[in-house]
């Protein structure tokens, strides 16, 4: 079996084709370019630097495009990376198909779609489960198939679903312990508040923002979205129904400072942005626990406030979240 980028240990000497998730040009403190290269495959990403990078590199080495890569394991910081002997375009003998090379959700898209549909039945609301079927069915594929994001939590294929459906069953545990919680508007809120990442984000593949992405953002292009679907319903966007659930969409990052126009107002709002807050978490440690050896720290997590994380010896596992 052929050896994954995470198959390798410190200090090891590094050969196999990967993916280039990023390749940001950059320039050094004498002005010279490199390129700060994301590497990628179904082990997970590591970064890496090209240095002197010509011009032909830049054009050749993009986003997207499969390389073989020979170089050297280390450690920066705390963090892994890979010293680069050399880089080239990989042959289509060698398997250069991007698609090959991306991280998985556990769950294949049929199983997390059938899951979904399950959890609209309960969303009793007429107004509510209206909308979310007509949004889910504009956005299906990609909604399924699609990250979470470009890097922290859930950035892998069908990581958005997954995301959704985690936020879910939480949901449904607590609403199933708090008899106060309006179920169906937590259900709504859930299933729709990262379905502007659709829009957001590129796809799955070597993800980047899309210009709505980097000049609206994920939150007010679902509010939009909404709207536009309520109106097509002939529902009243500004009724209270729809007020409510914009609310859940456009309060769920918490705080202003993290794009959140508004702050929680609603009991279901509140949850649905500790839920949400809650599945990252643990998404970005789980991912790092991986990549570290039991008795060791991890490396920081920029999601997490740049803090690592202390894997005990204990003989607990983590299984792959994707």
């Amino acid at each position: 079996m052929a050896k994954k980028l995470f198959d390798y240990p410190n200090g090891a000497d590094v050969k196999l084709a990967v993916l280039i998730k990023s390749a940001e040009v950059r320039l050094t403190k004498a002005n010279k370019k490199f390129i700060a290269f994301t590497f990628q495959d179904p082990s997970g990403h590591i970064t890496a630097k090209f240095w002197d990078a010509t011009e032909d590199d830049i054009m050749q080495f993009k986003a997207g495009e499969v390389v073989m890569l020979s170089g050297k394991r280390e450690l920066y910081q705390g963090n892994p990376q890979i010293k680069i002997y050399n880089v080239r375009l990989a042959t289509q003998e060698e398997g250069n198909d991007p698609a090959n090379f991306v991280e998985h959700a556990p769950e294949s898209g049929a199983d997390m779609g059938e899951e979904l549909n399950n959890f609209i039945f309960e969303i009793t609301n007429a107004n509510w489960n209206r909308v979310v079927r007509k949004l889910l069915a504009d956005h299906k594929q990609a909604f399924l198939t699609y990250p979470a994001a470009k890097s922290n939590h859930h950035a892998f294929t069908g990581g958005l679903a997954f995301h959704t459906l985690s936020i879910l069953r939480l949901a449904k545990a607590v609403a199933a312990q708090y008899s106060s919680v309006n179920k169906s508007l937590l259900y709504a809120g859930a299933i729709l508040h990262d379905l502007g990442k659709t829009i957001e984000l590129t796809g799955p593949v070597s993800t980047e923002y899309t210009v709505e992405g980097n000049l609206i953002g994920h939150i007010v292009l679902v509010d939009e979205a909404i709207v536009e679907a309520a109106d097509q319903l002939k529902i009243d966007a500004h009724g209270e129904d729809m007020i409510m659930l914009r609310h859940m969409i456009l309060a769920h990052h918490g705080l202003l400072e993290y794009g959140s126009p508004v702050r929680p107002q609603l009991l279901e709002a509140q949850i649905l942005h500790d839920l949400d807050e809650l599945d990252a978490s643990i998404n970005m440690m789980t991912t790092a626990y991986q990549h570290v050896d039991p008795g060791t720290f991890s490396e920081r997590l920029f999601g997490m406030d740049n803090r690592r994380f202390y894997r005990p010896q204990n003989g607990q596992t983590y299984p792959d979240p994707h």
